[in-house]
């Protein structure tokens, strides 16, 4: 094994991935993965408490980023400028240099049924996370969890449209058409 290097996640995380992509996610071992970094399987369970967290890790981070939008928004904003806030405070996590990082994760997760279930669940906690701030804020509780729902599928939709081949413009620029294209349905 090799001494000890810092970022132990993100090699592991970036180790995953390849592994996942070349060989597939069920055909790849929490051992194989931590081999391929120098590192123990001890070391990885340090740091994920399965294969399949590896790719959702930073998922707090997201929660966080969408409690920080939908506090940002001005105090006498509707619903749906809340919302605005909130996914643009999510979507300025994806940079431009994580998009081919954020191509293969979602060709790794379209292929197994386990890891689709995994991110609707962290979809849903998101969901939830806007509707329970947006409540806090006065926001009736089924216009908030019908905005964070609403709000939540425009991102699925923003998001593949960012990771599809040939797409150069920011999440944060699609986000915002793909809001424009749910509010001019609700006219």
């Amino acid at each position: 094994m090799v001494r000890w290097e810092p970022g132990a996640p993100d090699r592991l995380q970036q180790a995953a991935l390849e592994l996942f992509a070349t060989r597939g996610y069920e055909e790849t071992t929490a051992a194989e993965i931590a081999q391929a970094v120098g590192l123990t399987e001890r070391t990885f369970f340090r740091h994920f408490k399965d294969k399949r967290e590896v790719l959702f890790r930073g998922q707090d981070h997201l929660v966080k980023a969408a409690l920080q939008g939908v506090n940002a928004a001005p105090e006498q904003a509707t619903p749906m400028e809340v919302l605005t806030s909130a996914l643009q405070a999510i979507t300025s996590a994806f940079s431009d240099e994580r998009r081919p990082w954020s191509r293969t994760r979602q060709q790794v997760i379209d292929r197994n049924p386990a890891l689709q279930e995994r991110e609707q669940h962290k979809l849903s906690i998101l969901a939830a996370t806007i509707a329970e701030a947006m409540a806090a804020r006065g926001v009736a509780a089924p216009t908030a969890t019908l905005a964070a729902r609403s709000g939540i599928a425009a991102f699925e939709v923003a998001f593949l449209r960012w990771i599809a081949d040939g797409e150069q413009r920011p999440l944060t620029v699609i986000i915002k058409d793909v809001l424009d294209e749910l509010r001019a349905l609700l006219r």
